[in-house]
């Protein structure tokens, strides 16, 4: 008897406006069954495995025979993301054997890639095809799963790709025997010395309850502010988010008096105000009859992308999951502490990092990625700050570097903030980021012992100057030129804005007037992720038509003309540190390790 299980499952992992009332039915059952395996065996700090692709695979997976096979076209990231490390894991001792046709085209993971053109299903989620097959015999010998792989290229079209597997039947495919490292990685495998650095954070740590088993050099790390309404609580200004956080609290309240005699809350999606925006954690709260009040001291600076610093209403009613940025900035978000803030493993961007003082978005390092922090110190529930860095990395790094510190009087001794000092210099070292660009993807980063202790640690301090006081450092001294818009002034209206940057003539077109002119070759050179730092700014002050109708309709007052000088001074500072920290990038590849 052999049981078959065939499908293309749902590619959705949850909806993408609680508004829309649209959820996945809940199979509490088959979640019960993922987070025993899949979520279980995984080491990932989120998890995306309760969306439906993965709920197919543990639902097939149950009911096949002694025998069987499970054939589905699904959703490739179970292939290499850090996030199924667990359902790799786990299916390996499940099955006897893996075969995977991976057609590629996962737009998100390469942003030369287009849906239409090079997506089998013209969709940007990239696809593949499994074959697991269950052996009565090899489940008892309990040996797991062979896993074989092949892969269509990069760039090959949708219409080539079809082309390809209407003329190859599986059995004519020359598939690659692919071996597991011992990270359940499957493919892009690497052999360096990673695993022998110190770990940077860890849940080990995060979660020991002793110091003794502390063995990371922070202890607490937390990912970035989820709001689920970044349109209706961040703002230009502080101004700008009570007049929407208002109207807010306003609609909320309502409907929260109009709903008081409801016993139950089966028909409350008909009953909802859908002027604002609602998200699950406001649902619960109608429900339970909590009222809202607007507090201005909840407005705090925060970090939405690099060099882009909004206000926002830092609040756990209206923030979706504000996650453990409490102890990293205060109860109230507004207490300044250095935090390191980088690419989240697993995350479909390049790794980037960045120091912050205040508190930042989850997507800080960019859409469909997560940011998470390392502060410097941390605070308790009561607000006493206490030191993150742990004194088990302390010691490592004082008996390595002994030597170099020497142990007779006036002796210069490591302390914690030089550590936090040198790992925000490695992390920006290239020679560390080219050689160790694999494992960046798929786990937290682990700090190598260089040589030159305090060379190091005085690169990471002179970086973080930059990049904490940007706003402050000296301008570049770019030139600006003016050429009137004719048409736009006989209309009475505002040159139009475009915030275009062209390297190759090292200027930056602002609107249809102003162009600046003289930046030079090395600051498009300093990279944040996907993006140099001058078009992270540009970007973030592009008129864009705001997606929440409400906000569409009644405040929409984001105009680049009343930003615009604003703006100029912003560029020729970032434009400064960009320029500097390419210079000290520079000197860092000289440097001896």
């Amino acid at each position: 008897k052999i049981s078959v299980v065939i499908g293309n499952p749902p590619y959705n992992a949850n909806q993408a406006n609680e508004n829309d009332n649209n959820k996945n039915r809940e199979y509490p059952d088959i979640d019960r069954r993922i987070k025993a395996t899949y979520i279980a065996e995984s080491t990932a700090q989120k998890t995306k495995l309760y969306d439906m692709y993965a709920r197919f695979f543990r639902w097939a997976s149950d009911r096949l025979d002694a025998n069987g096979v499970l054939a589905f076209v699904t959703n490739r990231s179970f292939i290499d993301k850090r996030t199924f490390d667990g359902f790799r894991r786990v299916v390996r001792d499940e099955f006897s054997e893996i075969y995977v046709v991976d057609l590629g085209g996962a737009v998100n993971d390469n942003a030369k890639l287009s849906g239409t053109k090079h997506n089998v299903f013209g969709i940007k989620t990239g696809v593949a095809i499994s074959f697991m097959v269950k052996r009565q015999q090899a489940t008892k010998d309990k040996k797991p799963a062979r896993v074989y792989y092949v892969r269509r290229p990069e760039m090959e079209t949708a219409e080539e790709k079809l082309s390809f597997l209407a003329s190859h039947p599986m059995r004519a495919l020359s598939f690659d025997e692919v071996s597991p490292d011992k990270n359940a990685n499957w493919v892009n495998l690497t052999n360096n010395d990673f695993e022998t650095m110190l770990p940077l954070a860890s849940k080990e740590t995060k979660g020991a309850k002793t110091v003794g088993k502390e063995r990371a050099i922070f202890k607490l790390f937390s990912l970035g502010v989820v709001t689920a309404r970044d349109e209706w609580v961040y703002g230009e200004n502080r101004d700008v988010v009570l007049k929407k956080v208002d109207a807010l609290v306003s609609a909320y309240n309502a409907d929260a008096e109009k709903l008081k005699a409801e016993t139950g809350s089966a028909d409350l999606a008909s009953k909802l105000d859908t002027s604002i925006k609602w998200s699950r954690a406001t649902k619960r709260d109608l429900v339970g009859g909590v009222r809202y009040e607007v507090n201005e001291r909840h407005v705090v600076p925060a970090l939405y992308r690099p060099f882009c610093k909004r206000s926002l209403y830092f609040d756990a009613r209206l923030n979706e999951m504000r996650n453990l940025t409490t102890r990293l900035f205060g109860d109230g978000g507004n207490r300044a502490n250095k935090s390191l803030v980088l690419t989240d493993a697993g995350s479909q961007k390049p790794f980037m990092v960045q120091v912050t003082e205040s508190v930042f978005d989850y997507h800080y390092v960019g859409a469909a990625a997560a940011a998470v922090a390392m502060p410097l110190e941390r605070f308790s529930e009561d607000g006493q700050r206490h030191d993150n860095i742990t004194d088990w990395a302390l010691k490592q790094f004082t008996a390595h570097y002994v030597d170099e510190t020497g142990k007779g009087k006036g002796a210069r001794k490591i302390t914690k903030e030089a550590i936090f000092h040198y790992c925000y210099a490695v992390l920006h070292d290239p020679l560390y980021r080219e050689k160790y660009a694999q494992n960046l993807k798929r786990e937290f980063p682990r700090i190598p012992f260089y040589a030159q202790f305090w060379q190091w640690a005085a690169w990471g301090e002179q970086l973080m100057a930059l990049h904490i006081g940007f706003e402050s450092v000296h301008q570049f001294a770019l030139t600006r030129h003016d050429e009137p818009d004719t048409k736009a002034r006989a209309a009475g209206l505002s040159p139009k804005a475009l915030l275009k940057s062209n390297p190759a003539a090292g200027s930056i077109t602002l609107d249809s007037e102003t162009t600046l002119r003289g930046v030079p070759p090395e600051a498009w050179a300093y990279k944040l992720g996907n993006r140099c730092a001058i078009d992270w700014v540009l970007d973030q002050h592009k008129e864009k038509k705001p997606k929440d109708p409400t906000i569409r309709e009644k405040f929409d007052t984001y105009r680049f003309a009343d930003h615009k000088e604003k703006v100029i001074d912003l560029l020729a500072r970032v434009t400064t540190v960009s320029v500097e920290t390419v210079r000290i990038v520079e000197e860092m590849k000289g440097c001896a390790r």
